[in-house]
This record gives C-alpha cells, sequence and structure tokens, in this order.
C-alpha cells in the first residue's frame, strides 16, 4: 500500500482539529477522552486475545519461546514487556523476547529505515535461532512495517504459529497470521502519533497476553506472583508479604523460611504448608509441573 492515507491510524481526528489553539486543561481533557476509547476497543478483542495466549501457553509447555518483533514505539512495548517477565514471573529471559527494528540502539533513539526492510525482520529471526516451537508475535500498529511482516512470514514458513497485532482494520484482513489482534481505537489526537492510543491498545494487549500466560502455567497462585525473583528490597519485602499471606507466618518467621528456602518464594510455601524439606518441596514442584496450587493439594 503506497498510499496510507485511508488507514485508520493515519486519518485526522475531528474531536482535535483546532487543539493547538485551546487551553492547556481543554488539550488535557481531549487527550483524556480519546484514551478512554481504548480499553474497550481492546475489550472487543478478548476471543482474539484469548486464543493468542493459548496458542502461546501450548508453546511453553512444549519448551519453546515466545518472540515479540516491531518497529519504533511497537518494537519499544514488545522489548518492555519481554523484560519485565523474568523478575515478575521468575522466567528465564530467553523465554520471552523482544525485538526491535535497528537493534539496541532503537531503543532510546530513533533508527530511520530501521523498519523498511522485509528481509531484515525475517535475518532478526534466524540470529536468535528462532525455532518452530516457538511463537511470533508481529507488533505494527499501521500494519504495513516490512520488518514485522518479514519476521512474520519467515516465522509461517518455518510452521511456527503466529499472532498479529494492529490498529488499522483496512489491513488486518489481509495479514497472514494465526490470530490477528485488532483493537481499533481510531484516529490519533496527534494525526499519526500512534505512540498514543495505539501504543496504549498495544500495551494492554501485550499486558494480558503475558499475564494470562503465566496464570495458566503456575506462576500465580491466587492473584500472588509467587515466582517472582526477589532482586531487590521492594520485591524481597514482597517475597515475604507474600510468604506471611499464604502461610499465615509472622514476618520474622517468613524471613527465616525464605532462607531455607533459599529465597523461592513457591519452595517456601510448599515447606510450611506440607512440611517438607527444601529438596522434598523442589522434588514435590517438579512433579506438579511449576503448579503451586496442584502441589499443595497433591496427596502425600
Amino acid at each position: 500500500m503506497k498510499d496510507r492515507s485511508e488507514l485508520t491510524t493515519e486519518k485526522r481526528n475531528v474531536r482535535s482539529t483546532d487543539i493547538d489553539r485551546r487551553a492547556t486543561v481543554e488539550i488535557v481533557d481531549v487527550i483524556n477522552a480519546e484514551d478512554a476509547l481504548v480499553a474497550p476497543a481492546v475489550g472487543r478483542e478478548r476471543l482474539h486475545i484469548a486464543r493468542a495466549v493459548d496458542i502461546v501457553v501450548d508453546a511453553f509447555r512444549r519448551g519453546g519461546r515466545l518472540f515479540y518483533v516491531g518497529a519504533g514505539t511497537s518494537g519499544r512495548l514488545g522489548v518492555l514487556d519481554a523484560s519485565e517477565c523474568p523478575p515478575t514471573f521468575g522466567t528465564r529471559p530467553s523465554q520471552v523476547q523482544g525485538i526491535i527494528a535497528g537493534g539496541r540502539r532503537a531503543l532510546v533513539r530513533a533508527v530511520e529505515g530501521a523498519e523498511d526492510s522485509s528481509a531484515d525482520g525475517a535475518a532478526a529471526l534466524d540470529r536468535r535461532r528462532f525455532r518452530p516451537e516457538d511463537v511470533l508475535v508481529g507488533i505494527a500498529a499501521c500494519g504495513l512495517t516490512p520488518f514485522v511482516r518479514g519476521a512474520l512470514e519467515r516465522a509461517r514458513q518455518m510452521g511456527a504459529p503466529t499472532v498479529f497485532i494492529t490498529c488499522a482494520p483496512e489491513v488486518a484482513a489481509k495479514v497472514e497470521a494465526d490470530v490477528v489482534i485488532t483493537p481499533v481505537v481510531g484516529p490519533e489526537v496527534v494525526t499519526g502519533s500512534t505512540r498514543m492510543k495505539a501504543g496504549t491498545a498495544t500495551k494492554l494487549v501485550l499486558n494480558t497476553i503475558t499475564t494470562t500466560a503465566m496464570i495458566k502455567t503456575g506462576k500465580v497462585y491466587g492473584n500472588l506472583m509467587v515466582d517472582l525473583r526477589a532482586t531487590n528490597e521492594k520485591l524481597r519485602e514482597r517475597s515475604e508479604r507474600i510468604v506471611m499471606e499464604v502461610t499465615g507466618l509472622g514476618r520474622r518467621q517468613a524471613a527465616q523460611l525464605l532462607t531455607r528456602a533459599r529465597g523461592m518464594v513457591k519452595v517456601a510455601i510448599l515447606m510450611q504448608k506440607r512440611d517438607l524439606t527444601f529438596h522434598e518441596a523442589r522434588k514435590r514442584l517438579k512433579l506438579s509441573k511449576g503448579s503451586l496450587r496442584a502441589a499443595i493439594e497433591q496427596a502425600p
């Protein structure tokens, strides 16, 4: 598509055509009103998002990985979501990965033209040793980014499952992917600035995919992140609170239990709940495929 003027993401927003003439608080009100349209748009894609989650969960259970590929804001959001999985859910850094056109430099500074090569998108997957058992999630607000489309095509050639996220309904039906997620948020307040509503919608979708996948694979007990990695004081304190909440222990006892459990929240809880040693708790968790609930409820 040479003329992108018909894309929703490139159209002018009739509610902000005179925004440069408005008072500061009026500008803030316009932006806020447009942002309020984002969550309902994502909600309308709930079934497609759920399908994407099931694909990711199946891949994780087979030892596969999740790859996000994007350019500009879309790429940065993918890298951000991937980078937050290890401390939040205790995943290996390789389990969820983000690839951005232009590489690491593009995370902090625009790399013009990096998104324009489909061959570069395919090559980026090859460098990460992408495999058929992995999942590729391509992110492109306008739906046309060659770098992303090239990566999608390479993944499909390999027989890997694919998901595509775009805010441009005009191209959604033309993209070959197992699942296409299209939150239609409408034209941006500043024409074409997809770091705004489209970016917010993308962040919500990515949050939902990884969080739900982690819940489904046993990384959460109730609504507690029992697989977190306590890499700083805040997370160490949170680990103690989680153990206290589930076991009923006081803070000092919880801290002592975590020390015996080598900082592993799941192991600490299981040791206390089922009166197990560290090694017994680790073995029981392995047999329950990492699910704390299943390990607790498992017959002796």
